[in-house]
């Protein structure tokens, strides 16, 4: 099926998914296997990649890490990535070992996406995650680049060499050289972009921006008002990436990923379509005007066939401007639903994104 990309618009070179990994708490194999199934049929439909939500004191994944190690022995060729690992949980040097370690084990596939910021309910978590040193624990910045630095072979200590029978470096080990390189931070404001963009990073943007105004110059660049006067989501997010790609190195080769909810309908059965459209309309008010003191904007989540969801997506600016997608998978369908729409992700949409299957 040869399908035509729109003029101004790139071909989709990389096709990825994300999933949640929900489990029942009185089952919680069942609901990890299922993911493991999931990233399976990822790579059998040819997808590029397959990336897991990080979830703390919730009935998701809260090691995608660990799951992603049981992923890397079950599959040969896909990509695997975390969107995203929230480091005001993690310390970075014992995250760094864990990365570099999983990476190892997959054969250099796997692509860490990492946010910071003070974990999600701080209050009423600081004293079991850090009883000791709660208003001491840097969220800035500076967390994200102890981690880089570790990842990318910063001396971790000045002490090296043999002491006895054992052998000390002064570095994580092992050390995974290209891994570095996939990084990714996912970022939802300018300031973030511009950070990553600055250190070197790849940057994923999501369904959900915070809702600012761009720093335009030029007139397409401008944020367009709707008719209520809501800010508009693909013209942020575009903003958002040219700010990323005005300061990475790489300049316009650097890497954006995005990630929107796409749910294709075109095996879906009856019940399915009623159902997910059900769903979507049930988010849809979130996204009609900007959220919470954060001023948080959501995308609406796109249902309909693969012919629809594919003329929606090349009509936005943001799109557009990307060449790598990992298309999120609703929070809370059954097994048979992710697999009805990931294998309609890929054997119909993809093609009409100009995806050509990886090799």
């Amino acid at each position: 099926m040869h399908h035509t990309v729109p003029p101004g618009a790139r071909p989709l070179r990389k096709l990825g998914f994300l999933t949640i990994g929900l489990f029942d708490e009185a089952d919680p194999r069942r609901g990890h296997e299922s993911t493991l199934e999931i990233i399976e049929l990822g790579e059998q439909l040819g997808f590029d990649s397959a990336w897991l939500r990080h979830r703390h004191l919730q009935y998701g994944i809260s090691s995608p890490v660990a799951v992603l190690a049981a992923a890397s022995q079950r599959t040969r060729r896909i990509e695997l990535g975390t969107a995203v690992i929230p480091l005001g949980w993690e310390n970075p040097l014992r995250l760094a070992e864990d990365l570099a370690t999983v990476d190892i084990l997959s054969g250099g596939r796997l692509n860490p996406g990492v946010s910071v910021g003070p974990p999600m309910h701080y209050d009423t978590v600081r004293s079991a995650l850090y009883p000791d040193t709660a208003d001491a624990e840097d969220f800035s910045f500076e967390r994200v680049r102890r981690l880089l630095g570790f990842v990318r072979g910063e001396a971790a200590t000045d002490f090296r060499g043999t002491e006895g029978f054992e052998v000390f470096s002064d570095r994580v080990q092992p050390r995974s050289p290209g891994l570095g390189d996939r990084m990714w931070y996912g970022g939802g404001s300018l300031r973030s972009a511009r950070w990553a963009g600055e250190n070197g990073m790849n940057f994923l943007t999501s369904s959900v921006v915070k809702a600012e105004p761009p720093e335009a110059t030029r007139s397409e660049e401008r944020q367009e008002e709707g008719a209520q006067g809501t800010p508009d989501f693909a013209a942020i997010q575009l903003s958002h990436i040219r700010q990323f790609r005005a300061h990475h190195p790489d300049g316009e080769r650097a890497r954006v990923s995005q990630g929107l909810v796409v749910i294709p309908t075109d095996s879906a059965s009856a019940e399915q379509r009623a159902r997910y459209e059900a769903y979507a309309a049930a988010r849809l008010p979130r996204t009609a005007a900007p959220q919470g003191p954060g001023r948080l904007l959501f995308a609406p989540d796109l249902v309909g066939t693969a012919e629809e969801i594919a003329e929606r997506l090349h009509a936005q600016v943001a799109f557009r401007e990307v060449d790598e997608v990992a298309f999120a998978l609703p929070f809370t369908f059954e097994h048979e639903d992710y697999v009805q729409i990931l294998t309609d992700i890929a054997t119909r949409l993809g093609p009409r994104l100009g995806w050509t299957g990886a090799q």
